[in-house]
């Protein structure tokens, strides 16, 4: 029995070192979760603590199993709680998000203090007969330095038994220390550290690239609601112009057979109901398609039944104090001081700078310095260890580099990769001022249709009053009462798109220049200009001073 005591401990230990596959994939959300909310409140001030979506208990999951069959009203901020749950796109941005997290949780990993445990035991001998018995331990801990230095600490220990002897169990136990430390090439923390500081700064980008597209995720919802609303409106304004051609059909009908119209404008009255009622049949089959597209977008399945809260077209307003305040020149400053893509593409620009100083250290000669020692006890005496019969070493290792030709074609591809990386970076500043000069004018545009539409609705409004009171009065036909109702229907529809264009445009607007905030409670518009801060600067000034 006590030839296998050291066999079960050994056990026991790998078995108390097992963490199931539960736990490993709640250690690693823990730590990934803290990273990312740790970056995004830093970045945005956000208390909305990130998480991946879980399939279970959701919209879509609870509709897939009968236990939702309806949803609404839905407001704007509802579709957007549920899109975020099952889009697609959203689940694939937050994903790579948490897959940038959780690179920098492993590079962190490497160049912390790394210790490591290792053992085993093994019995021999012939036959039925045992032999010998032995077990052995090993513990490891090693270090990367900022200036390059490994520095690995090892402790191990064994024990072992004659078992045929009947002797009791020999203890050793062996101490060393190996430190490597470069100090020509690759020596300093710019290089050594180099995984750490990109991986640090690609879960920041990725973070500014998730928050950009929640903010343009934002206006794409906003967009999908504002069209099924605005068909929605279509097939209202449709079925009240039929109800007032029925109206007209029939007073027309009456009118003919007491011979006071002819048959000819009774037949246009009936004619133009036949149009609408066709007409009517089309949009309510576009209509259909619609939602069930917008159902797909949501990430909800096509048979749910869903509705949307119509008082969201009633909050639309013309109101535009931050659009009458912005000039070009100033939309485009507040573009880059304020866009994440714009900072992100500067900081990358930045790192094809810091790729190029790295590739330029390793064109030069190696010169490392390696220093280890070790030192075994006694047999029996585990604990007993001799300065005296310490065995150490020291020695330097030298690299002149003559051979270097890979090393010399990353230089060059790193000095092209710079060239190519500012130059798209000044193509993207340009393209910023476009989408600034755009946004710009597709508002005002915008503005300036509605406010035609306005007028033109009131036009066609009093348009059939006058041609109604005239064809009562005897003193018009039907075709002019028909032409006037088909105007306003048509007036009536353009109102409506143009003012659900205006707000896109003016949303669009607030995109652009990085002003519109989203969180749990909905979209957020800055209502005037805010304060520049002088945060941007272009990378290449640095650059080009040099």
């Amino acid at each position: 029995m006590h030839s296998l005591t050291p066999l079960a401990s050994a056990l026991l230990l790998f078995a108390g070192a097992c963490k199931s596959p539960v736990e490993h994939s709640k250690n690693a959300d823990d730590e990934t979760y803290a990273l990312i909310n740790e970056r995004r409140a830093a970045l945005f001030e956000s208390e909305d603590p990130f998480q991946l979506a879980s399939a279970e208990g959701g919209f879509r999951s609870r509709a897939l199993s009968g236990e939702l069959t309806q949803l609404g009203p839905l407001s704007i901020l509802d579709c957007m709680v549920i899109a975020a749950e099952s889009n697609t796109s959203y689940l694939s941005q937050k994903e790579s998000l948490y897959f940038s997290a959780l690179s920098l949780t492993q590079e962190r990993w490497q160049y912390g203090v790394q210790a490591e445990t290792s053992g085993g035991a093994s019995i021999s001998g012939v036959g039925t007969d045992s032999a010998s018995a032995s077990t052995s331990g090993d513990f490891t801990l090693s270090k990367i330095l900022g200036s390059g230095a490994n520095i690995v600490l090892g402790v191990g220990s064994s024990l072992f038994r004659f078992v045929s002897t009947g002797d009791g169990w020999d203890a050793v136990s062996d101490i060393s220390l190996s430190i490597s430390q470069p100090l020509m090439r690759a020596a300093g923390v710019k290089f050594t550290m180099e995984s750490l500081t990109q991986s640090e700064r690609s879960l920041v980008y990725q973070v500014r690239n998730y928050e950009r597209f929640r903010r343009t995720f934002a206006v794409s919802v906003a967009r999908q609601v504002y069209g099924v609303l605005q068909s929605i409106d279509r097939l209202e304004n449709q079925e009240l112009n039929l109800e007032n051609l029925r109206s007209l059909r029939v007073r027309n009908e009456r009118m003919a057979e007491a011979g006071q119209l002819s048959d000819i404008q009774a037949d246009q009255a009936r004619q133009q109901e036949l149009a609408s009622t066709n007409s009517l049949v089309v949009l309510r089959g576009d209509f259909e398609r619609q939602i069930d597209d917008f159902k797909l977008f949501l990430g909800l399945p096509p048979d749910l039944e869903i509705e949307l809260d119509h008082d969201e077209l009633q909050r639309l307003t013309d109101v535009a104090p931050l659009f009458d305040e912005l000039t070009e020149s100033s939309a485009l400053e507040l573009a880059l001081a304020r866009r994440l893509d714009v900072q992100t593409s500067s900081d990358r620009l930045e790192d094809s700078q810091r790729g190029l100083e790295i590739a330029a250290e390793s064109l030069r000669p190696g010169l490392g310095l390696s220093i280890s020692a070790s030192s075994g006890s006694k047999d029996g005496q585990p604990l007993r260890h001799s300065f005296k019969d310490t065995s150490w070493s020291a020695g330097l290792d030298l690299d002149p580099a003559w051979n270097n030709l890979p090393e010399r074609n990353a230089f060059r591809r790193a000095e092209i990769s710079l060239s190519v990386a500012a130059r798209d970076y000044d193509r993207f500043l340009d393209q910023i001022n476009l989408d600034v000069r755009e946004a710009l004018r597709r508002t005002s545009n915008a503005r300036e249709r509605y406010t035609i539409q306005k007028g033109a609705l009131e036009l066609a409004q009093r348009r059939v009053r006058s041609a109604d009171l005239s064809l009562q009065a005897g003193r018009s036909s039907t075709r002019d009462l028909l032409d006037a109702r088909e105007a306003l229907l048509a007036a009536r529809n353009s109102a409506t798109s143009s003012l659900i264009d205006f707000t896109l445009a003016r949303l669009e607007l607030q995109l652009t220049l990085e002003l519109l905030r989203v969180d749990e409670t909905g979209i957020h518009l800055q209502e005037a200009v805010p304060p520049i801060t002088p945060s941007f600067q272009d990378p290449t000034d640095g650059q080009a001073q040099e």
